[in-house]
């Protein structure tokens, strides 16, 4: 049986003839042309979820200290940061250290977002499983943060004399460098790097911000008191 008597479109997909021997064009989908159809605003993250840039623009990015109190278990760092980076959210700093309760740890992350993303971090943070606690650091927190600094030694009784102003201790010192210990909250640290620019820095390491809620405010949800020997119990508030 022939095409003519199947009625079969010809190959390479052209529309059909009438009679007439015009072409009668497809159908197709129902809707307006690709041309009229209105597009979503707004880029998209490296998961293609769509940011609206009315909402990303109504909130100015802010720093924020979230304190969360995890279990001891292999990888829970990695999956905390692994979770947030994914999210296109940029971390300042995190560091993690023993709690008074054992297996217990605290990590304590630094970032810097509008606060609808410092409140997806806190949620997203509190379904990991090795997460007992999390929340955000009230403002009037006792922050501080530790570093290591090693400089040129050529004038060494100027750098000590930096290193007394900012309450800093001589680690190590020999005829090319110094290195130097300092704490204190991040305006004072950043003040004394200045100072010690004169003598041209070598290397630094720095611990990133640790803080801990003031009085007898708990610095993560339902956090207890080492004293009181009882573990932290999961707190649905996590935006203090």
């Amino acid at each position: 049986m022939s095409d003519d008597e199947t009625g079969s479109a010809p190959a390479g997909g052209e529309a059909p003839e009438t009679d007439g021997g015009e072409a009668v064009p497809d159908a197709g989908m129902p809707g307006p042309e690709p041309g009229e159809r209105t597009s979503p605003q707004g880029r998209r993250n490296s998961q293609g979820i769509r940011i609206d840039p009315e909402v990303e623009a109504e909130h100015e990015p802010r720093r924020a200290v979230i304190s969360a109190i995890v279990d001891d278990e292999p990888g829970v760092l990695s999956r905390v940061a692994g979770l947030v980076s994914r999210r296109q959210f940029n971390i300042e700093s995190l560091t993690v250290g023993p709690t008074t309760v054992e297996n217990h740890s605290r990590i304590t992350m630094v970032v810097e977002e509008p606060d609808p993303g410092i409140t997806q971090i806190e949620r997203q943070m509190a379904k990991l499983k090795p997460v007992v606690s999390v929340g955000e650091i009230r403002e009037d927190a006792v922050r501080t943060e530790l570093v290591l600094l090693k400089v040129r030694g050529e004038e060494p009784e100027k750098v000590h004399a930096v290193t007394e102003m900012y309450d800093g201790e001589t680690l190590d010192a020999g005829p090319r460098t110094i290195t130097v210990q300092l704490t204190g909250d991040e305006s004072r640290i950043d003040d004394a790097l200045d100072a010690y620019r004169q003598f041209g820095i070598i290397e630094i390491a720095r611990t990133g911000q640790t803080a801990l809620a003031r009085g007898d405010t708990p610095t993560a949800p339902g956090e207890k008191p080492g004293t009181a020997g009882e573990p932290t119990q999961p707190d649905t508030t996590t935006h203090r």
